[in-house]
């Protein structure tokens, strides 16, 4: 964990968007909008560069979910999202607040004490999930 083994850059344009990260441990996304005509020109920021901010949370790699994560920039909350399978990480506040309800995810929870998003295993792979509530946020 920990290295970016490939950095994809979306722009797009959107009716709601929230400006923050989320990081699952293999899945990180980071958020930046703007409200103008061609406003989203600039680069996004390089992903690697943000440095950790001494949050702590839990996070899955697809056998456990007994992974603790440094959380970098404004990820200010855990996360635990379930459905058929489950994810954890770190998470912006304002990126939580906006994930209210997702297709294919039972629940959606964050918290904010350091590894307060709990251990538990999962046997599914938890990629379907990152990838489900990705789309939600890019496309919603």
């Amino acid at each position: 964990m920990g290295k970016i083994s490939s950095q994809v850059s979306i722009k797009s344009c959107t009716v709601d968007c929230q400006n923050g990260s989320m990081n699952f441990g293999v899945v990180k996304t980071s958020y930046s909008c703007c409200d103008t005509d061609l406003c989203n020109a600039k680069d996004a920021p390089d992903l690697s560069a943000i440095v950790p901010n001494g949050k702590t949370c839990y996070s899955c790699d697809g056998h456990s979910c007994l992974n603790i994560m440094s959380c970098s920039g404004s990820e200010d909350r855990c996360i635990k999202a379930t459905g058929q399978s489950a994810v954890k990480g770190c998470v912006s506040k304002s990126i939580c607040d906006a994930t209210t309800s997702v297709n294919d995810v039972q629940s959606i929870s964050c918290c904010s004490g350091n590894l307060c998003n709990s251990v538990q295993s999962i046997t599914q792979s938890f990629l379907f999930l990152c990838c489900s509530l990705l789309s939600f946020i890019l496309l919603h």
